[in-house]
């Protein structure tokens, strides 16, 4: 199907009509994961398929990127005059929400292999129509589908030279399949002059391209992603995970708020070392480790990846990531971040942007294909990745709830497990919070057991919380509950080994040991809340697109929500905002409720007011 020479567009519907024509109207559409995307494209596609029951629209993806909707009143106040400011001038994607409002017509059908963090949690169609594969399985999956038109946003440079630029991840083992006869598609791009030009493996042939659409004016502003505050707990987990990171071995990290504490402690390690080992000194809880990681780094870290985020563009600027493997210190399978993460790329001399090198993810997820020189290269692996849950025997629950409902997808998370255990040295570390909040009520997020597993107990490893490490590898089942249990929060520590003992998976005369009877938050506000006050561990590490204002909102409004099913306790905020008297004008004037008309206007007052006091006294 791929014609000889490129053909150029400036209207997406003309060209829509024209991959109509070419396919008979009967579009099977791959679109690569997350920002790479031609939106326009997929758009113009949609409405075609919308305006002509008779064009049978299928599209594969996976992450499709949507602004938040409000879901609240607070929410719409505190989103909609930041909006722009925050997520950028992203174009939506019609087929988004078209099945978040429940209008997708029968002749398109969407499916997708990882979802945005809980986008499409109670979604019935977007449920149903997950397809769970490891990420470099997905290429599998997309051959079956036989895609007939590809559609990806391309950066491209003065010399007219297109790059894959943020998704080389399946797109190049797509082209280099089609090159070698094995699929036959159109390979329908936009460019899009925001997308940093990244050379090496990720610029493709100038006969690659079959239709170009080059939109009239302004291109639409990449997505942007958050930076989420970091909390006193991720702050500690990042700190008790960077002592697990041997100078110069291998790292992977994710994106999120305990990533970037990752990537601050290991920032701090190298950039003042006496203070991070005060820090490590100062910690109030015990437990011994395995490794014990505090020096400077002398040859530096190599990263392999799938996702580049902007912790890992931080260590590379800061030199901590610069033990290069085929002339790159970084290998990355896609990228997605804020707006300030694409700027530095883009603003980077290509000589140094060369050093990061986009990849297909068959590369960076998978040890076949070149096997040897990988094992060089990754020695002393460390893989990090975020759980929701840990059971005490080992399993970690990263992506969907115990019902079956999807909150994101496995991705590449497995691949890297198993990863660490191919390689000689390697290790995989898991993270998460010891505990969240569900119902206005604190519960444990290590459990006895859990209904749905995402790496599986034979897989156990080091998993590490707020309040230490616990190194599972090789070890019995007692003596995982045992070193689990003492990670979990105090508070729940007890009710959990009543479930082992009663399952008779541990002594029944085992005690928790005394110094691990103090994990509690408490405990580690007394260690944290100073080095955050002194500015050592502060809650943006790398900027923020929120105001100092906003930046104060968050956490209010983040209490605000926790104790939405608790009616004591929003009395309780109620009534301390109304003594709060005018200390928070300006976050109240942010909010709109300076001042505030209505009873209901009034009483938003006053619970935000209280919260502000109440976060302040918590912080």
């Amino acid at each position: 199907m791929a014609e000889d020479r490129a053909s150029f567009w400036s209207d997406a519907d003309a060209l829509a009509a024209e991959i109509v024509r070419r396919t008979q109207g009967d579009i099977r559409l791959a679109l690569p994961l997350g920002l790479g995307k031609a939106n326009s494209i997929a758009n113009a596609l949609t409405r075609a398929a919308c305006d002509d029951p008779a064009i049978r629209l299928r599209i594969q993806t996976a992450l499709t990127l949507q602004r938040p909707r409000p879901g609240s009143e607070l929410e719409r106040r505190f989103l909609a005059p930041a909006a722009e400011r925050i997520f950028g001038r992203y174009q939506p994607l019609l087929y988004a929400e078209l099945i978040e409002d429940g209008r997708l017509p029968d002749n398109i059908e969407v499916c997708e292999f990882f979802f945005q963090v809980g986008q499409w949690l109670g979604n019935d169609y977007a449920q149903r129509h997950y397809i769970a594969a490891n990420y470099p399985h997905a290429f599998d999956r997309l051959v079956q589908f036989r895609p007939n038109v590809v559609a990806q946003l391309v950066a491209e440079d003065e010399d007219g030279r297109y790059s894959l630029s943020c998704n080389t991840d399946i797109s190049q083992d797509l082209l280099e399949t089609r090159r070698k006869g094995g699929a036959d598609f159109l390979f329908v791009v936009e460019t899009n002059s925001n997308l940093p030009f990244m050379g090496r493996s990720a610029v493709i042939g100038a006969d690659e391209a079959d239709h170009v659409l080059e939109p009239p004016g302004e291109n639409f502003e990449l997505f942007s992603v958050v930076r989420r505050p970091v909390s006193l707990a991720d702050t500690a987990i990042g700190l008790n995970a960077s002592r697990l990171v041997p100078d110069g071995g291998t790292l992977q990290i994710g994106i999120g708020s305990i990533g970037d504490a990752i990537a601050q402690a290991l920032r701090l390690r190298e950039c003042r070392n006496e203070d991070y080992r005060r820090l490590l000194a100062a910690s109030p809880f015990g437990g011994d480790l395995h490794e014990d990681h505090q020096d400077q780094f002398k040859t530096g870290l190599y990263c392999c990846t799938e996702m580049l985020v902007g912790g890992l563009l931080e260590l590379f600027e800061a030199g901590i990531v610069r033990r290069e493997v085929d002339g790159a210190a970084i290998h990355a399978g896609f990228f997605l971040d804020c707006r300030d993460f694409y700027r530095k790329l883009a603003a980077m001399p290509p000589e140094r942007r060369d050093r990061i090198a986009m990849m297909p993810v068959s590369f960076t997820n998978a040890l076949y294909g070149g096997e040897a020189a990988k094992r060089r290269a990754r020695r002393h692996a460390r893989f990090i990745n975020n759980a929701m849950i840990a059971t005490c025997l080992g399993a970690a629950v990263s992506d969907a709830t115990e019902d079956g409902q999807v909150v994101s997808g496995i991705g590449g998370q497995f691949n890297f497990v198993e990863q660490a255990f191919a390689l000689q040295n390697g290790r995989s570390i898991i993270t998460l919070n010891a505990t969240r909040n569900s119902g206005g009520k604190p519960v444990s997020n290590i459990r006895w057991s859990y209904g749905q597993q995402s790496v599986p107990r034979p897989y156990r490893d080091v998993f590490v919380t707020e309040y230490g490490v616990a190194d599972l590898r090789g070890r019995t089942d007692e003596e995982c509950i045992a070193a689990m249990l003492a990670i979990a929060d105090s508070r729940f520590q007890e009710g959990l080994l009543r479930e082992a003992k009663e399952a008779g998976k541990i002594s029944a005369g085992y005690e928790i040991p005394a110094t691990r009877k103090n994990n509690l938050p408490e405990t580690l506000k007394s260690w944290l809340s100073g080095p955050r006050q002194e500015g050592l561990v502060p809650a943006f590490p790398f900027g923020t697109d929120f105001t100092e204002v906003e930046q104060r909102l968050l956490p209010a409004l983040s209490l605000l929500k926790k104790a939405q099913s608790s009616k004591p306790h929003l009395a309780r905020l109620m009534l301390k905002g109304l003594t709060t008297g005018d200390r928070h004008a300006d976050c109240l004037a942010r909010m709109g409720l300076d001042g505030p008309l209505s009873l209901t206007e009034r009483a938003l007052k006053a619970l935000v007011a209280g919260a502000l006091a109440e976060s302040e006294d918590i912080a």
